[in-house]
């Protein structure tokens, strides 16, 4: 299960592995939250309130591998290294 979990990862959204290709000198980092629905939403709200992200950034509440469970992905980009 967790094999075609990761590969789901590698196919969302498409527009983002489209600019990844697009500019080499970015390399995209995707912070995955999973856990009860509640759980998911306080963890990105304590974030935001952290300054780490805004909720708006972060992808709507998707099925996570284990039954109950949700999760979220926040992709951000940074500049690859010489």
């Amino acid at each position: 299960m967790s094999q075609s979990f990761l590969e789901s990862l590698h196919s969302l959204p498409v527009e983002e592995n489209l600019s990844t290709a697009s500019l080499p000198e970015r390399e995209r980092l995707q912070v995955l939250v999973i856990g009860s629905r509640d759980g998911v939403i306080e963890t990105i709200h304590n974030l935001h309130r952290r300054g780490f992200a805004e909720v708006g950034a972060w992808s709507p509440l998707l099925p996570a591998p284990d039954l109950g469970e949700v999760m979220s992905i926040l992709t951000r980009y940074r500049k690859r290294e010489g």
